[in-house]
Protein backbone atom coordinates (compact mmCIF):
# COMPACT_ATOMS: atom_id res chain seq x y z
CA UNK A 1 0.00 0.00 0.00
CA UNK A 2 1.01 3.41 -1.25
CA UNK A 3 1.24 5.73 2.29
CA UNK A 4 1.87 9.05 0.62
CA UNK A 5 4.61 9.45 3.25
CA UNK A 6 7.23 10.35 0.91
CA UNK A 7 8.84 13.83 1.76
CA UNK A 8 7.55 14.21 4.69
CA UNK A 9 8.87 15.81 8.23
CA UNK A 10 8.97 13.01 10.93
CA UNK A 11 10.17 13.82 14.32
CA UNK A 12 10.16 10.59 16.26
CA UNK A 13 11.08 10.84 20.00
CA UNK A 14 12.70 7.61 21.59
CA UNK A 15 14.02 6.37 18.11
CA UNK A 16 17.05 5.12 19.19
CA UNK A 17 15.55 2.01 20.05
CA UNK A 18 12.74 -0.13 20.37
CA UNK A 19 9.56 0.69 18.76
CA UNK A 20 11.07 4.35 18.30
CA UNK A 21 13.70 2.65 15.94
CA UNK A 22 11.55 0.45 14.65
CA UNK A 23 9.44 3.59 13.09
CA UNK A 24 12.23 5.40 12.05
CA UNK A 25 13.69 2.90 10.12
CA UNK A 26 9.93 2.37 8.36
CA UNK A 27 9.67 5.75 7.81
CA UNK A 28 13.13 6.17 6.08
CA UNK A 29 12.15 2.90 4.07
CA UNK A 30 8.88 5.13 2.77
CA UNK A 31 10.65 7.90 1.79
CA UNK A 32 10.12 10.42 4.68
CA UNK A 33 12.39 12.91 6.33
CA UNK A 34 13.40 11.84 9.58
CA UNK A 35 14.95 12.72 12.71
CA UNK A 36 14.78 11.17 15.98
CA UNK A 37 15.44 12.24 19.50
CA UNK A 38 17.16 10.54 22.63
CA UNK A 39 18.59 11.46 25.89
CA UNK A 40 21.55 9.45 25.59
CA UNK A 41 24.15 11.12 22.47
CA UNK A 42 25.81 7.43 22.22
CA UNK A 43 22.42 6.13 21.37
CA UNK A 44 21.35 8.98 19.12
CA UNK A 45 24.89 8.38 17.08
CA UNK A 46 24.30 3.95 16.96
CA UNK A 47 20.83 4.61 15.67
CA UNK A 48 22.23 6.78 12.92
CA UNK A 49 25.23 5.03 12.21
CA UNK A 50 22.64 1.90 11.30
CA UNK A 51 19.91 4.10 9.42
CA UNK A 52 21.95 6.56 7.36
CA UNK A 53 20.16 9.86 6.43
CA UNK A 54 18.44 9.98 10.11
CA UNK A 55 18.89 13.46 11.85
CA UNK A 56 19.67 13.15 15.70
CA UNK A 57 19.27 15.26 18.45
CA UNK A 58 20.26 14.55 22.29
CA UNK A 59 18.11 15.52 24.84
CA UNK A 60 16.08 14.88 28.21
CA UNK A 61 12.44 15.27 26.80
CA UNK A 62 11.99 15.48 30.64
CA UNK A 63 12.51 19.00 31.00
CA UNK A 64 10.44 21.66 28.76
CA UNK A 65 13.07 23.78 27.68
CA UNK A 66 15.26 21.54 26.99
CA UNK A 67 12.21 19.48 24.82
CA UNK A 68 11.35 22.57 22.99
CA UNK A 69 15.06 22.96 21.47
CA UNK A 70 15.32 19.58 20.73
CA UNK A 71 12.16 20.66 18.21
CA UNK A 72 13.50 23.76 17.35
CA UNK A 73 16.35 22.20 16.33
CA UNK A 74 14.68 19.37 14.33
CA UNK A 75 12.44 22.43 12.51
CA UNK A 76 15.60 23.59 11.83
CA UNK A 77 17.34 20.38 10.07
CA UNK A 78 13.91 18.92 8.77
CA UNK A 79 11.59 21.77 7.78
CA UNK A 80 7.88 21.30 8.90
CA UNK A 81 7.48 18.54 11.27
CA UNK A 82 4.40 16.85 9.55
CA UNK A 83 4.11 14.05 11.82
CA UNK A 84 5.46 13.71 15.37
CA UNK A 85 5.73 9.98 16.72
CA UNK A 86 5.94 9.65 20.38
CA UNK A 87 7.50 6.63 21.56
CA UNK A 88 10.28 8.11 24.58
CA UNK A 89 10.49 7.60 27.68
CA UNK A 90 9.70 4.68 30.43
CA UNK A 91 8.61 4.73 33.75
CA UNK A 92 10.28 1.62 35.74
CA UNK A 93 8.90 -1.16 36.54
CA UNK A 94 8.63 -1.71 40.37
CA UNK A 95 6.89 -4.00 42.72
CA UNK A 96 4.46 -2.44 45.33
CA UNK A 97 6.31 -2.59 48.46
CA UNK A 98 8.89 -0.86 47.21
CA UNK A 99 7.09 2.34 45.41
CA UNK A 100 7.12 5.69 47.15
CA UNK A 101 6.09 8.81 46.22
CA UNK A 102 8.94 9.76 44.21
CA UNK A 103 8.78 6.82 42.20
CA UNK A 104 5.16 7.99 40.84
CA UNK A 105 6.71 11.87 40.35
CA UNK A 106 9.90 10.32 38.41
CA UNK A 107 7.18 8.38 36.46
CA UNK A 108 5.06 11.28 35.23
CA UNK A 109 8.57 13.00 34.60
CA UNK A 110 9.79 9.54 32.15
CA UNK A 111 6.63 9.16 30.58
CA UNK A 112 3.90 11.81 30.64
CA UNK A 113 6.17 15.00 30.08
CA UNK A 114 8.52 13.42 28.22
CA UNK A 115 5.42 13.62 25.54
CA UNK A 116 3.49 16.20 26.55
CA UNK A 117 7.25 18.72 26.59
CA UNK A 118 7.40 17.38 23.12
CA UNK A 119 3.75 17.79 21.77
CA UNK A 120 3.12 21.09 23.16
CA UNK A 121 5.30 22.91 20.25
CA UNK A 122 4.69 20.96 17.58
CA UNK A 123 0.98 20.20 18.19
CA UNK A 124 0.83 24.32 17.50
CA UNK A 125 2.65 24.67 14.90
CA UNK A 126 0.88 21.82 13.19
CA UNK A 127 -2.32 23.91 14.00
CA UNK A 128 -0.86 27.47 12.29
CA UNK A 129 -0.18 25.59 8.87
CA UNK A 130 -3.72 23.83 9.26
CA UNK A 131 -1.87 19.80 9.03
CA UNK A 132 -0.05 17.67 10.76
CA UNK A 133 -0.38 14.04 12.56
CA UNK A 134 0.59 13.03 15.96
CA UNK A 135 0.88 9.14 17.22
CA UNK A 136 1.29 8.60 20.88
CA UNK A 137 2.53 5.23 21.16
CA UNK A 138 1.66 5.03 24.81
CA UNK A 139 0.67 0.96 26.12
CA UNK A 140 -1.83 -1.04 27.62
CA UNK A 141 -0.57 -0.52 31.14
CA UNK A 142 -2.79 2.82 31.21
CA UNK A 143 -5.66 0.58 30.54
CA UNK A 144 -5.05 -2.99 32.04
CA UNK A 145 -3.86 -2.07 35.87
CA UNK A 146 -0.46 -4.42 36.45
CA UNK A 147 1.37 -4.72 40.05
CA UNK A 148 4.28 -3.56 39.06
CA UNK A 149 3.58 -0.93 36.60
CA UNK A 150 0.87 1.44 38.61
CA UNK A 151 2.93 4.94 38.64
CA UNK A 152 3.83 4.50 34.79
CA UNK A 153 0.00 2.55 34.45
CA UNK A 154 -0.95 6.18 35.75
CA UNK A 155 1.02 8.59 33.32
CA UNK A 156 -0.13 6.42 30.31
CA UNK A 157 -3.41 6.97 31.16
CA UNK A 158 -3.13 10.64 31.80
CA UNK A 159 -1.65 10.54 27.73
CA UNK A 160 -4.43 8.74 26.69
CA UNK A 161 -6.41 11.86 28.08
CA UNK A 162 -4.42 14.30 26.19
CA UNK A 163 -4.78 12.02 23.29
CA UNK A 164 -8.69 12.28 23.19
CA UNK A 165 -8.60 15.70 24.17
CA UNK A 166 -5.88 17.22 22.16
CA UNK A 167 -7.50 15.54 19.18
CA UNK A 168 -10.89 17.19 20.01
CA UNK A 169 -9.47 20.82 20.08
CA UNK A 170 -6.96 20.53 17.39
CA UNK A 171 -9.35 18.90 15.00
CA UNK A 172 -10.95 21.72 13.34
CA UNK A 173 -7.64 23.15 12.53
CA UNK A 174 -6.36 19.97 11.11
CA UNK A 175 -3.99 18.09 13.25
CA UNK A 176 -5.23 14.40 14.09
CA UNK A 177 -3.99 13.17 17.32
CA UNK A 178 -3.85 9.13 18.21
CA UNK A 179 -2.30 6.93 19.89
CA UNK A 180 -1.43 2.93 20.15
CA UNK A 181 -1.13 1.00 23.04
CA UNK A 182 1.47 -2.10 22.79
CA UNK A 183 1.03 -4.86 24.80
CA UNK A 184 3.78 -7.05 25.33
CA UNK A 185 6.54 -6.29 22.67
CA UNK A 186 9.99 -7.56 22.15
CA UNK A 187 11.89 -4.62 23.74
CA UNK A 188 14.32 -3.92 26.44
CA UNK A 189 11.62 -2.27 28.45
CA UNK A 190 9.16 -5.36 28.72
CA UNK A 191 12.07 -6.89 29.79
CA UNK A 192 12.82 -4.71 32.49
CA UNK A 193 9.07 -5.46 33.71
CA UNK A 194 9.23 -9.25 33.30
CA UNK A 195 12.37 -8.63 35.70
CA UNK A 196 10.44 -6.86 37.94
CA UNK A 197 7.25 -9.32 37.95
CA UNK A 198 10.01 -12.37 38.28
CA UNK A 199 10.98 -10.62 41.66
CA UNK A 200 7.66 -9.63 42.92
CA UNK A 201 6.54 -13.95 42.13
CA UNK A 202 9.60 -14.98 43.56
CA UNK A 203 10.77 -16.96 39.99
CA UNK A 204 13.37 -16.60 37.17
CA UNK A 205 12.76 -14.02 34.08
CA UNK A 206 12.21 -17.05 31.62
CA UNK A 207 9.54 -18.25 33.62
CA UNK A 208 8.01 -15.04 34.27
CA UNK A 209 8.25 -14.90 30.06
CA UNK A 210 6.66 -17.83 29.64
CA UNK A 211 3.46 -16.85 31.99
CA UNK A 212 3.47 -13.58 30.47
CA UNK A 213 3.25 -14.92 26.46
CA UNK A 214 0.46 -17.93 27.52
CA UNK A 215 -1.61 -14.65 28.41
CA UNK A 216 -1.63 -13.74 25.05
CA UNK A 217 -3.99 -15.42 22.40
CA UNK A 218 -1.67 -14.82 20.04
CA UNK A 219 1.07 -17.21 21.12
CA UNK A 220 3.76 -14.36 20.99
CA UNK A 221 4.74 -10.97 21.70
CA UNK A 222 4.55 -8.24 19.34
CA UNK A 223 7.72 -7.03 17.50
CA UNK A 224 8.56 -3.63 16.99
CA UNK A 225 8.11 -3.53 13.40
CA UNK A 226 4.99 -4.65 13.71
CA UNK A 227 3.82 -1.54 15.92
CA UNK A 228 6.16 0.56 13.72
CA UNK A 229 4.03 -0.71 10.77
CA UNK A 230 0.32 0.65 12.41
CA UNK A 231 1.84 3.81 13.78
CA UNK A 232 2.60 3.98 9.96
CA UNK A 233 -0.64 3.51 8.75
CA UNK A 234 -2.30 6.36 11.64
CA UNK A 235 0.13 8.52 10.10
CA UNK A 236 -1.00 8.67 6.91
CA UNK A 237 -3.47 9.82 4.99
CA UNK A 238 -5.16 6.28 4.69
CA UNK A 239 -6.25 7.21 8.41
CA UNK A 240 -7.45 10.41 7.48
CA UNK A 241 -10.28 9.81 9.79
CA UNK A 242 -8.89 8.07 12.49
CA UNK A 243 -8.55 11.09 15.61
CA UNK A 244 -9.28 11.12 19.22
CA UNK A 245 -8.58 6.92 19.90
CA UNK A 246 -6.40 4.75 21.64
CA UNK A 247 -6.00 1.50 19.77
CA UNK A 248 -4.85 -1.64 21.54
CA UNK A 249 -2.29 -4.01 20.05
CA UNK A 250 -1.72 -6.72 22.66
CA UNK A 251 -2.77 -9.99 20.66
CA UNK A 252 -6.32 -10.02 22.30
CA UNK A 253 -4.86 -10.45 25.63
CA UNK A 254 -7.11 -7.74 27.31
CA UNK A 255 -10.46 -8.72 25.26
CA UNK A 256 -12.71 -5.91 25.97
CA UNK A 257 -14.82 -3.86 24.29
CA UNK A 258 -13.65 0.00 24.69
Amino acid sequence: MELGLKGKGVVITGGSKGIGFACAKAFLEEGARVGIVSRSRENVDQARAALPGVHGVAADLSDAEAAAGAIAAMTAHLGAIDVLVNSAGAAKRTPPDELSPHAYRAAMDAKYFSYVNAIDPVVKAMAERGSGVIVNVIGNGGKVASRVHVPGGAANAALMLVTAGLATAYAPRGVRVVAINPGGTETGRVAEGLAAEARLAGIDVEEARRASIARIPLGRMASPEEIANAVLFLASDKASYITGVSISMDGAANPVVV
